[in-house]
């Protein structure tokens, strides 16, 4: 009898299961119909005549914005750009640009090591005038770029001023092909911990860190620190092979779910692993996203290493790609991804909003999973660390000197005239800005009249205009004029007052200039709150072990 009704109920539903397939198909044909109809009628009547790439470009990226933040489309003149995020890999001068409000130029912010722009002796700094007799001013990093970038083996003429002496120089360039490195630092930090940096999650990039790794334990590691912090993430698959590094064969890292049954996936360990005991901190921060929170989670999830730092991301999409007519290809969202436990840390809304993907989703409002050894984890809104370790926060004279777009050109400026003055510096583990240095730097602040509107100054003007709205301004000038005397913004003496910081991120910019990325990571190391916690608490193994416990 029961097996009788639920024939029923099944044949009774397919009905509604068709007619709501047809309602689907009707509004897509209708809608598509109307789409098309309205661009017929612009495209004929409308006073002025229409680019059709741009107009439909633009209905394209408004339907997907609608959407999640990762489904996108590329039209055939950007299909390289996403080849470049998945392999990392182009061809070009080998060298990251960014734009100079003050000169009106995109300047050469960082040479790449062994690359066609270090090669040829270009610095930072070096404002970018000319590509090919092309005149670059006042044009986009984006469009720089693109005409730095070429085929390998083909040649360029850049035009550059250098900054420290006003001369303009000609130099020849050979676009090479070039591989983004994946990992670019590793190294033993005491005699018994290494550090591997990993950056972004592309092709092969799992082969690097396990090379890395071999060659860490070959000079006697028996721990690790392994840094995904500002990793936004990448190929999935390489997630998986890395946590295969830690992790015996056979037991499942990720599983993938979707709309169609035929694309879920599980991704399991497959091959044996290279040690599945050393003790192993992962340092996280917001910006560690997609795959670098697969393998957090992952290893969290099966109590393999702790987890330190702030909460990441919280993108739990999987996303592929697809051709699409014309050469173009689609990344759309097809799955939400499972780690060990059978959390899914995604935030409930993925949706674009204005001010970016921001939401995360309050603990109270998720659920409870287990750890392989029953520790209680959750899901949603990112991988929390097992143990919290918040970075120094910056100084409001650290962050506009050195962080906000239109401010860097004093220190630019500064940067320049330094790398012309020293040819060479002591190694990255050792260099300093000593305080004749900083003396320098404080007058030549000083001399280029450099200024910044304070929080306070903010706060106060605001003050200010309220009590002259409400009429208190006038019986109470005396004492506003004192007190806004009492908190006159003075540049040297904030300089003064962070000393300790600002000359942290001066030798930050400066270094990079003579170690490239290397030395800039090796300096940073050695004042890196997390980095510290990390190797302190590998130091204790007791404490090691309760956190896992």
């Amino acid at each position: 009898m029961k097996k009788i009704f639920f024939s029923l109920m099944i044949l009774l539903s397919l009905p509604v299961m068709a007619q709501k397939d047809k309602d689907h198909e009707f509004k897509i044909a209708k809608n598509l119909d109307v789409f098309s109809s309205i661009y017929k009628g612009l495209d004929m009547l409308y006073v002025d005549t229409l680019d059709a790439d741009t107009v439909i470009g633009n209905g394209i990226q408004a339907m997907l914005r609608s959407l999640d933040p990762y489904t996108e489309y590329y039209p055939e003149s950007e299909v390289q750009k996403l080849k470049m995020m998945v392999t990392g890999k182009y061809a070009g001068i080998g060298a990251l640009i960014r734009f100079s409000q003050k000169y009106n130029c995109s300047f050469i912010e960082e040479p790449y090591e062994n690359m066609p722009a270090a090669e040829a002796g270009l610095q930072k700094g070096d404002l970018v005038l000319a590509v090919d007799n092309e005149s670059m001013l006042g044009k986009s990093t984006q469009y720089v770029s693109e005409r730095l970038r070429g085929d390998a083996g083909t040649s360029l003429v850049l035009r550059v001023k250098r900054l420290s002496t006003g001369k303009e120089l000609k130099v020849k360039l050979v676009r090479k092909a070039i591989q983004m490195p994946s990992v670019p630092y590793y190294g033993m930090v005491n005699e018994n911990t290494g550090y591997i940096s990993l950056t972004s999650f592309t092709e092969d990039c799992s082969k690097d860190v396990r090379n890395a790794f071999i060659e860490l334990k070959k000079k006697g590691m028996k721990n690790l620190v392994f840094d995904l912090r500002n990793n936004g993430g990448g190929l999935e698959q390489e997630a998986v092979n890395i946590v295969n590094m830690f992790v015996r064969k056979g037991v499942t890292v990720v599983s993938n779910r979707g709309k169609l049954k035929r694309m879920n996936r599980e991704y399991k360990t497959t091959v044996e692993p290279l040690d599945t005991i050393m003790p192993i901190v992962v340092l996280v921060n917001g910006n560690s996203a997609s795959a670098s929170e697969i393998t957090s989670g992952a290893l969290q999830d099966l109590d393999r290493a702790v987890i330190m730092g702030t909460r990441t991301f919280g993108k739990g999409l999987v996303q592929m790609t697809i051709d699409t007519p014309y050469n173009g290809n689609l990344k759309l969202t097809t799955n939400k991804y499972y780690i060990p436990s059978g959390r899914c840390i995604q935030a409930i809304n993925y949706k674009h909003n204005r001010g970016g993907y921001i939401e995360h989703v309050p603990d109270s409002l998720t659920k409870v999973f287990y750890t392989a050894g029953g520790r209680e984890v959750r899901d949603g809104g990112g991988i929390k660390p097992d143990v919290e370790v918040r970075p120094d926060t910056a100084s409001t004279i650290q962050t506009y000197l050195f962080g906000v777009m239109d401010s860097t050109e004093t220190v630019l400026d500064y940067v320049a005239q330094y790398i012309a003055k020293h040819p060479t510096i002591a190694p990255a583990s050792e260099f300093e800005i000593s305080d004749e240095e900083y003396e320098d730097f404080k007058n030549f602040v000083a001399q280029h009249k450099y200024h910044f509107t304070s929080i306070t100054d903010r706060l106060w003007k605001q003050l200010v205009e309220a009590a002259k709205i409400e009429g208190y301004y006038d019986d109470a000038k005396t004492e506003f004029d004192a007190f806004s005397k009492t908190l006159k913004h003075d540049m040297q003496r904030d300089l003064d007052l962070n000393k300790k910081d600002v000359k942290e991120a001066l030798a930050t910019t400066i270094i990079p200039a003579y170690y490239f990325q290397r030395g800039g990571i090796i300096y940073a190391l050695r004042h890196d709150r997390q980095f510290s916690k990390a190797i302190e608490l590998l130091k204790s193994p007791a404490e090691y072990k309760k956190i896992l416990k």
